[in-house]
């Protein structure tokens, strides 16, 4: 079921009650985002939906307003899960800043923080919990958390989740919960997995699609070269010295993305990077530091494809080609967000034309093959190390090798000490 409305301009007449109206205010949300203005009057009423909308397009709010406003209310606890810890800390960050006023507390529970700091927060007895998903089965598995009081569950990014390997343990999730409660499900596409989960754990679920799937941000402005895998960093410097706001740099490895980090320092740029290598202080250093200015290029992997929520990036480039079409679209959409322009230019490998090509198929539309410049001379001390050598997605599924720089995985690792399953006949 599709709901569609006319409602009038601004956050007013969308039945958000009137203090949380004063704090949107108060922090200049003037105008709501179509996933916004369409979801937040279902979920104040307290329906089950599906929101699917692009990345960039404002879904914490538009869960995040109804979620305070029933909380504030005494009814029951919220939880929210999310793929990855930036985002934990991102959509934290969010509740906060609206629900601070009024007395909300939460509770943050992710991988490589500190177990304590977490028990001293669930003590707390928060009113919201933001998990994500192997963490959250940790404190379950230790008794550390009862989800019996939650009465609004949220599933933000589930098909990233999903693509992620956790289908696993969100149903692991879902048989601790109370059977009444509301159900919201976000997501920036809709595979058949997830339209399963929703037909077994939600009741007559509203969907919400802003926009179907593949589709990229209207004001950000693509460009692809063909290039050479060894001329691929002169043509980076060459776009680094042409543009001179933020820019964020998607390597398919995590040995590459260091590498590349290191080499645009070389240059003479502020760089950090953000993949599974690091530390959660050092990808939250690294992501702060890339609000705040003081780095100019932050180097990242796919684990932050969606997991960056930074207004103003002026460009985003990607260094490698990704392995899944569908992360163009999420790697682009870290630009243009908010209404704001952006630009995203593609470096592709002359065997990747049939990559390209997939992109366009999903996009519904041509990327502009740019001519490639003329490259500056690199100097001497600026080299990018060796790394795997660029394939095609032909020579990707026929062709495997071992490489150093391992691509960062999206599924679970199976346990040491266990075998495949042997196929017969």
């Amino acid at each position: 079921m599709n709901y569609v409305t006319q409602l009038p301009p601004g956050f007013y007449g969308l039945g958000i009650a009137p203090k949380l109206l004063q704090i949107l205010d108060r922090h200049k949300y003037k105008i709501p985002t179509p996933i916004q203005r369409q979801s937040i009057p279902i979920a104040i009423e307290g329906k089950d939906m599906m929101g699917i909308a692009q990345t960039g397009t404002g879904k914490t709010l538009a869960f995040g307003i109804p979620l305070i406003q029933r909380l504030a209310g005494g009814r029951g606890m919220g939880l929210v899960i999310v793929p990855t810890r930036e985002l934990a800390l991102q959509v934290n960050e969010m509740i906060q800043k609206l629900g601070r006023p009024i007395g909300l507390r939460t509770a943050v529970l992710i991988g490589g923080a500190s177990m304590h700091y977490q028990l001293q927060d669930l003590r707390k007895k928060p009113h919201v919990i933001i998990a994500t998903p192997g963490r959250l089965i940790d404190h379950l598995e230790r008794k550390t958390v009862k989800l019996n009081a939650v009465s609004v569950l949220i599933l933000d990014e589930a098909d990233r989740m999903l693509d992620m390997g956790f289908e696993p343990q969100i149903k692991q999730i879902l048989k601790n919960l109370p059977a009444e409660r509301q159900t919201m499900l976000f997501s920036a596409t809709m595979p058949s997995r997830i339209v399963n989960i929703a037909n077994t754990y939600m009741k007559l679920p509203v969907r919400v699609e802003i926009a179907p799937t593949g589709t990229t941000a209207e004001k950000v402005a693509q460009e692809v070269f063909f290039v050479r895998k060894e001329d691929k960093i002169r043509l980076l410097q060459k776009i680094l010295q042409e543009h001179r706001g933020t820019v964020l740099v998607f390597s398919r490895t995590k040995h590459g993305a260091k590498r590349i980090a290191k080499t645009v320092r070389d240059m003479g740029h502020s760089a950090a990077e953000i993949h599974s290598n690091r530390t959660l202080s050092q990808r939250r250093d690294a992501l702060e530091g890339f609000k705040t200015g003081k780095y100019r290029v932050l180097v990242a992997t796919d684990i932050a494809a969606r997991g960056i929520d930074v207004t103003g990036i002026e460009l985003v480039v990607n260094f490698d080609m990704p392995d899944d079409s569908e992360d163009y679209v999420h790697r682009i959409g870290r630009t243009g967000r908010a209404g704001m322009s952006g630009q995203a230019i593609s470096f592709a490998t002359p065997d990747q034309r049939r990559d390209v090509k997939d992109i366009e198929r999903l996009t519904r539309s041509m990327l502009p093959i740019s001519k490639l410049p003329e490259l500056p001379a690199q100097l001497p001390h600026i080299r990018l190390a060796e790394d795997r050598p660029e394939r095609s997605r032909f020579q990707r599924a026929h062709k495997p090798f071992k490489h150093s720089g391992r691509r960062e995985s999206t599924k679970p690792r199976r346990p040491h000490g266990s075998f495949p399953r042997r196929r017969h006949g």
